[in-house]
């Protein structure tokens, strides 16, 4: 990951070529300590400048005794999403001044409101340029130093984010990487660096996953060189209690296979996998919060290819809960990976709940666009507590149906079921199918196909990889109950 940001906390304004930030709220309240003669003078420029306040403005003025940017907030900062859209906002202010250079100065605001703060700039501050051989000036880094009285660096909330941050950033960068560097082994290799962070990581080779019968898995990546993994984070922050487990695709290219995508647009394919970079970037959020809970995390890591040795339509797989699947389509090939990850993490870890993600179907993007990602549960609790945590961390929501009337479109006329349904309903029947892969455990598939990259930028989201997920499933484990959560009953 690259930072365009340089973050730094001092009592004293930096010496140079630096500006002081004003927060501006709609009722023209300039919310930092200011000299009263500064304060009327910034008040008069804003005043002939018909500089409001209004959310996402900024407006630079040059006083006789300094620089000042003013970062309109719209109505008094909250916690949460407003703050960090207003670090958000406040970052790219910065960075497009020819200063770079930043001073917050000590403002009356709650630690958990300036902690928000700060985190929505780390995030806008994200930018990955891992092989660009030269730079732009333009893209310099910005240089913020925070007063102590603002928010102290050792504060509790402001690491929470920043650990957090890190997890996102972690997801983007995986979702960014290039597949001849980012392969079903090397997504591993990067897996197990995080037993840093206090996770214990195992990786499963493929000679792993035939001895426990993993046919599903294993037949979507006999076409490439590269061979199959699956990884395990466990993260043990709780007392004995069943883990929550969180399940990932990872798919780290996808031709389609036999089934071969059309050419264009194909490239896109690298972040196949970004169910499963969500995950990762979960589980090393988790682990640097130290969050008090038992998670574990699992990926099925596969590149989906078409070689000599490929799987093709009509082959009969069997998954590792002994069912047996008719390939009526190889591009429908993450439902595989995910059939054998789901079948492993339930019956070797006996969670509390589970949460697969996956960039799963184009046809949720027809059916829900790139507002919200997909989703699908046995259990009406967990699927409510998963929309509360999608709205608190703008990382929204949809649930869809599932029903006996979708499942049936799998029916196979030679084995256990289908990989796909027909030409309706595609993301329903995909979730159908994951269903079968599930006993008694609360459960909730996540679509992310129109959620893991992005075309345009917002305030604290890059173009390209998102991290979706990241933040919240974070929100999920965080406010996690138990009570009333059963299964089956969606």
């Amino acid at each position: 990951m690259t930072s365009k940001l340089k973050l730094t906390f001092s009592n004293d304004a930096p010496e140079g070529d630096c500006v002081t930030i004003c927060l501006i709220s709609t009722d023209s309240v300039i919310i930092p300590k200011l000299d009263k003669d500064v304060a009327a003078q910034l008040i008069a420029k804003m005043a002939s400048a018909q500089f409001t306040g209004k959310k996402g403005t900024s407006l630079s003025l040059y006083l006789d005794v300094g620089v000042y940017l003013l970062i309109g907030v719209g109505e008094m900062i909250k916690a949460g999403i407003h703050a960090e859209t207003v670090g958000g906002n406040l970052f790219t202010a910065l960075a497009a001044t020819p200063h770079k250079q930043g001073w917050i100065p000590a403002l009356k605001l709650a630690d958990e409101v300036a902690a928000d703060i700060i985190f929505g700039v780390e995030l806008a501050a994200y930018h990955f340029e891992q092989y660009f051989t030269e730079t732009d000036s333009a893209e310099a880094s910005v240089q913020l130093t925070v007063s102590n009285e603002f928010i102290t660096e050792d504060d509790r909330d402001l690491a929470d984010r920043q650990a957090l941050a890190n997890g996102v950033a972690l997801a983007r960068d995986l979702v960014f990487e290039p597949a001849n560097k980012l392969y079903p082994e090397a997504f591993a290799d990067r897996c197990a660096s995080l037993s840093d962070l206090g996770l214990d990581v195992e990786i499963l080779g493929e000679a792993d996953m035939e001895a426990l019968g993993m046919g599903a898995l294993l037949g979507v990546g006999q076409g490439s060189r590269r061979e199959s993994r699956m990884v395990v984070m466990n993260w043990r922050g709780g007392k004995d209690e069943a883990p929550l487990a969180l399940v990932g695709k990872g798919v780290t290219f996808d031709t389609g296979g036999i089934s071969l995508k059309p050419a264009k647009g194909m490239e896109d394919m690298k972040w196949d996998m970004g169910g499963a970079a969500a995950v990762t970037g979960a589980m090393a959020a988790i682990a640097g919060r130290k969050v008090k809970r038992n998670v574990v995390g699992v990926i099925g890591l596969v590149e989906n290819m078409p070689d000599g040795n490929a799987q093709r339509p009509g082959d009969v797989v069997t998954a590792m809960s002994g069912k047996t699947i008719e390939v009526i389509n190889t591009d429908a090939e993450g439902r595989l990976v995910l059939a054998d990850a789901l079948h492993y993490t339930e019956t070797r870890f006996e969670p509390a709940m589970m949460v697969n993600l996956a960039t799963l179907t184009g046809a949720i993007i027809v059916s829900l666009g790139k507002e919200y990602g997909g989703l699908f549960s046995n259990s009406d609790e967990l699927a409510a507590q998963l929309t509360q945590a999608g709205m608190a961390t703008e990382e929204k929501l949809w649930r869809l149906p599932m029903g006996k009337a979708y499942d049936k479109m799998l029916k196979s006329h030679i084995a256990d079921m289908k990989n796909i349904g027909g030409p309706y309903g595609g993301s329903i029947t995909a979730a159908c199918f994951l269903e079968r892969f599930v006993s008694k455990t609360p459960w909730a598939h996540l679509d992310i196909a129109g959620k893991a990259w992005s075309d345009k930028a917002t305030a604290t989201v890059p173009k390209g990889g998102t991290g979706f997920g990241v933040r919240l499933l974070n929100r999920l484990v965080d406010n996690w109950t138990t009570a009333h959560i059963t299964a089956n009953d969606g």
